[in-house]
């Protein structure tokens, strides 16, 4: 029985209960599945075997291999289903059937996709992730969650496109559909799959529609949406392109320029939003560097992240369901009336910080290593400023800004229990998988489940030839150089507001790298639409009058009444037909 059941992704199953749950109208009956699921789907992921084809299914002649698990997918999956676990929990107290199951089929297909053992179901379940996921931003039910939820889904479509064609190449060249690891991208289908990933990774001037629709949704549906569609991109590139070096300048890149957004965003939720991109840089730039430590501090960062980051944007949800806005402009002071969401925004905060005893410390911890090991002096030094850049726009700016800071003067309820039993959990996780090991409980959890370890490594963990070493975060230089840091950045956020240089708390719209779209791009439009409006018109006008005309002639020409049916020419024509058909009579007469 358990190697049957070893044999069903745990994906598979949220995404069947999922689109099930929609149509169930039962609040407790569904929900209980919601929150029962995952917990089924992770114990389903326990009993499966590692490193081989575990549902293999022929479709059209291709065959799709469903599940297969080795460490690396673990991991990632794993992660997936705990955070699918919290945010059923989290949104326990709204009764919205299509966001409940378009929630968890939405994580189901990540998993799924996860899992996935070759290129056509990964291609699959990355476009149900596309699909489900949509409907989050557009329960918020305003225009402009419409709108962007529109975008949302033509970039992600977009992205499956390009997928579906680097696959083509890939079956044309190989004849089959193999998940193995470019080696360069020269390779076919190389380049269509490495953009159909630096789209859903939002890569920077494709990061857009992130910051566009994550504000935008639904309070859980911000939460649910920040867990899955970018980390999904980050295990597909460690898993196909591991080593590219053009990774490690672009993840670079990805920490650094959205510290700056974020310090002078306004929207809490876009600060968020900010704060992710900063954070799949390092993700990214640690597939670049390839070696089995980077690797491993890629997978780490991936995991926590996934958990601090959902406890972030929980905490900033509850404010907005208590509240009504996420505007820093508008809050502070709220500590006095929701204490325990305080504490837990706090707990989420110092680990995106990377302070010592949180989930943040041990994870980045890897990757700034491999870094330095590697000899990537710049881009050391580039991940050191984005550090202290996190502390100042997650770290400090979200919980100052919300609940301390100016009092706003808004005295509300304390977030639902479901909402902080959720936070509760997460914070758990934030801690117990930060400090020193001690027996099985502390960062070991963690660390013994990386892909690169020396008992069971995956196979992009060999190919960079590196040596599969234990990494020891709890020493003395890495605590201090962390503290240092850390102390320096908080000094730095002091003295900014002390002398009033620090951005202030104001109304407004960043537009970023939309600037193009939004104001050249839309001003064209807008230009050529009043021109249109002016000289539409006669333009029109001109142009119907000369297809008139032109009518005019030929039906003058050709029809029954036309030139070409009148007179003597008319007659030679039927004479010279009458003689033709004779001549073929003749000849079918004669050959007969």
């Amino acid at each position: 029985m358990s190697g049957l059941l070893g044999q069903i992704n745990p994906g598979l199953l949220l995404v069947l209960v999922g689109f099930a749950g929609c149509l169930i109208p039962v609040q407790r009956v569904r929900q209980a599945l919601m929150v029962g699921t995952p917990v089924v789907a992770i114990l389903l992921l326990a009993l499966a075997e590692r490193g081989t084809d575990l549902a293999v299914v022929g479709v059209l002649g291709f065959d799709m291999i469903l599940y297969r698990v080795d460490s690396l997918s673990f991991i990632f999956g794993l992660a997936f289903l705990i955070a699918s676990f919290l945010n059923a929990i989290y949104a326990l107290h709204t009764d919205d059937r299509l966001q409940d199951g378009m929630a968890l089929a939405y994580a189901g297909a990540a998993v799924a996709a996860t899992f996935a053992g070759d290129l056509m179901t990964l291609f699959v379940f990355w476009e149900i992730t596309a699909v489900t996921s949509v409907f989050l931003i557009l329960r918020a039910g305003t225009k402009a969650a419409y709108q962007a939820a529109m975008r949302y889904l033509g970039v992600q479509i977009f992205s499956g496109v390009l997928l579906l064609d680097g696959l083509a190449y890939v079956y044309k060249s190989t004849g089959g559909l193999s998940l193995e690891a470019f080696t360069s991208f020269d390779q076919p289908g190389a380049k269509f799959i490495f953009a159909a990933f630096a789209i859903k990774a939002a890569f920077p001037f494709l990061h857009n529609w992130l910051q566009d629709a994550y504000p935008k949704s639904t309070v859980i549906g911000a939460v649910v949406l920040s867990a899955f569609t970018t980390k999904l991109a980050v295990y597909a590139f460690a898993r196909m392109f591991p080593g590219f070096e053009i990774l490690i300048w672009i993840g670079a890149i990805m920490t650094v320029f959205p510290v700056f957004f974020a310090v002078i965003e306004n929207d809490l939720r876009k600060v968020l939003s900010y704060s992710l991109n900063n954070q799949l840089g390092f993700m990214i730039c640690a597939i670049g560097i390839g070696t089995p430590l980077a690797i491993n501090g890629a997978a780490a960062h991936a995991f926590a992240h996934i958990i601090y980051k959902g406890l972030l944007f929980m905490s900033i949800g509850a404010v907005l369901y208590r509240v009504g806005t996420a505007k820093a402009s508008e809050l502070g002071g709220l500590y006095k009336s929701m204490p325990w969401t305080t504490i837990f925004c706090i707990i989420g905060a110092v680990s995106i910080s990377a302070f010592p005893l949180f989930s943040g410390f041990v994870a980045k911890a890897m990757t700034m290593s491999a870094v330095a090991t590697e000899g990537y002096v710049i881009v050391w030094l580039m991940l050191l400023f984005a550090s202290a850049g996190v502390l100042e726009h997650s770290g400090i700016k979200i919980p100052y800004f919300t609940f301390f800071g100016h009092d706003s003067g808004k005295r509300v309820k304390e977030a639902p229990f479901n909402m902080l039993l959720a936070m509760g959990m997460a914070a758990f996780i934030c801690i117990a998988i930060g400090l020193p090991t001690i027996g099985g409980f502390g960062y070991g959890w963690l660390y013994n489940m990386l892909p690169c370890t020396t008992t069971a490594p995956a196979d992009v963990c060999l190919a960079s030839g590196a040596e599969i070493k234990p990494y020891k975060p709890y020493t003395a230089d890495h605590i201090l150089t962390q503290l240092q840091l850390l102390m320096f950045a908080v000094l730095a956020f002091i003295l900014l507001k002390r002398f009033g240089l620090y951005p202030p708390e104001r109304p407004g719209t960043i537009l970023d790298t939309d600037w193009v779209l939004r104001k050249p791009g839309y001003g064209f439009v807008k230009w050529t639409g009043t021109v249109w409006g002016k000289a539409g018109p006669a333009i029109s006008s001109y142009l119907s009058n000369i297809g008139v005309s032109a009518f005019q002639k030929i039906e003058n020409t050709f029809s029954p009444r036309g030139v070409l049916a009148r007179g003597p020419l008319t007659v030679s024509m039927a004479m010279w037909s009458a003689v033709l058909l004779g001549i073929v009579l003749l000849v079918v007469l004669l050959s007969s």
